[in-house]
């Protein structure tokens, strides 16, 4: 089929309106459309109002404007992603050797994270801008339960205006082209009228918090360097062969490799992206819209070229043969071909003097001493979420059940520096082997544009809330 030419022309059309919620919007209002509806539908939809495909069996060119999301389909699908539900259950034994201390967290939101740690934020990114959206643990308590009612009661947007910061007024991202992107990619990526959405995982709290428990004197794991002959990683003092409480012996399988820990821990984060991609593509399903996930890999670049170049995030810089560890042999070799290049990777997000995202490690502390105290402290300290924080829960009595918790022990807090001090004096960073930010996969959402889909696709493929949508709501 020859490429079909577009009608118009290709500026923003404005949407103000507000999303039907009940009974108009197909079949059933999307506040009531049921999740195995979406879990039998859930599509990726790349082809939105506006786009074109070159060349190929597919080639088309729409014959509608683009047509951007309206702030309130941006706010639910935001919510969707990661608002704000209220207080966390945390129901689980609290005695002194169970470890329920390891939760960082009494507020939760739409998608599940390790030890409520919420490791993962989400930055929106349109044709206006990019704001970044606060965790429950970036607003104060109180905040965070107010934005929770506005949620309950249907007020989408006015819990998006609380919970945003902007941090761009264009839209932010990196080249299409490789290594930022991915070919495949190309022709569908930030089109005029789409809207973005990109989980950032910071890495660092998560591995502390978690660390804080499997060092203890109760649990007694032992980190192993597997780039220094898998002799202790900085925890040589307190393993068990030589009188501490780390178990050391092999065949137990306690000892682990650092880099099996860090993959670990990013894992983990993963999950929690992954869990947030799923529920916009459920969401977008319910609303009538479309949208797919894709590559969006940038934990570290040569040149300014990433999403976190894009985003401004402040970015580090070591050579290439330290930033992967290469053995002393073979860097030399590199460094006599002269491809030692500096490798840059982010390590916070600030505007205007604030700082909107940081690592537990410098330079956003002046040790990684101070990193792991602060995140000892963020649990039980005086201000901390088992103390000063306890009303957030949902407990009847608050008061009794702070009074209950346990402290996090000395000896675990003790290990974890010895060990965090190691890989910051031998490694330069902290992790070793990931940035403190990670990406993997973003979100594109937009319209689904009908023509496209009946021109190519049987009828089943596009049903009738995505074909009613732009009729109902625009």
């Amino acid at each position: 089929m020859s490429l079909r030419q577009s009608t118009g022309d290709s500026s923003p059309v404005s949407t103000q309106r507000n999303l039907t919620k009940d009974g108009q919007a197909g079949q059933n209002g999307w506040t009531s459309y049921p999740l195995i509806d979406a879990l039998r539908e859930r599509r990726s939809r790349r082809f939105s109002v506006g786009m074109r495909i070159e060349g190929g069996p597919l080639a088309y060119a729409s014959q509608r404007e683009p047509l951007p999301l309206s702030e309130e389909e941006e706010a639910v699908l935001a919510f969707a992603a990661g608002g704000v539900t209220g207080a966390a259950l945390a129901d689980w034994d609290w005695s002194e050797e169970a470890g329920g201390n390891m939760l960082a967290n009494l507020l939760g939101r739409t998608v599940g994270s390790v030890d409520a740690v919420h490791a993962v934020s989400l930055v929106v990114i349109n044709d206006q801008g990019a704001w970044l959206m606060r965790r429950p643990r970036d607003l104060d308590p109180a905040e965070a339960l107010e934005v929770a009612r506005l949620a309950r009661e249907g007020e989408f947007v006015a819990a998006w205006r609380r919970m945003r910061v902007r941090i761009s007024d264009k839209r932010c991202a990196p080249p299409v082209e490789p290594p930022a992107n991915v070919n495949p990619n190309r022709w569908s990526l930030y089109a005029p009228g789409t809207t973005t959405f990109l989980p950032v995982a910071e890495l660092t709290h998560m591995t502390i918090n978690a660390l804080l428990e499997v060092f203890n004197e109760h649990t007694g794991f032992c980190a192993l360097d597997d780039r220094r002959m898998f002799l202790p990683a900085g925890v040589g003092r307190f393993v068990r062969s030589r009188g501490g409480w780390m178990d050391d012996d092999p065949r137990d399988l306690k000892s682990f490799p650092l880099s099996h820990a860090e993959r670990l821990f990013a894992e983990f984060a993963a999950v929690e992206s992954g869990m947030i991609l799923q529920n916009l593509y459920l969401t977008c399903e319910a609303l009538g819209l479309g949208g797919f996930a894709h590559y969006a890999y940038a934990d570290f670049s040569y040149r300014d070229a990433s999403w976190f170049d894009a985003l401004g995030f402040r970015m580090a810089s070591m050579p290439l043969t330290r930033f992967f560890g290469v053995p002393k042999p073979a860097s030399w070799m590199i460094k006599l071909r002269r491809q030692d290049v500096p490798i840059r990777y982010p390590i916070g997000l600030e505007r205007d003097g604030e700082v909107l995202m940081k690592p537990y490690c410098p330079p956003y502390y002046p040790s990684m001493e101070a990193a792991v105290r602060a995140v000892a402290d963020f649990k039980l300290g005086p201000e901390g979420t088992y103390r000063a924080g306890i009303e957030a829960g949902a407990w009847r009595d608050p008061a009794g059940v702070s009074s209950g918790i346990p402290p996090v022990t000395e000896k675990g807090i003790t290990a974890v520096v010895s060990f965090c001090e190691y890989l910051w004096g031998r490694y330069g960073r902290f992790p070793a082997y990931l940035p403190p930010f990670h990406t993997l996969l973003a979100f594109q959402a937009g319209h689904a544009d009908p023509d496209f889909y009946d021109s190519f696709y049987q009828d089943v493929i596009l049903g009738e809330r995505h074909r009613r949508h732009l009729d109902a709501e625009h």
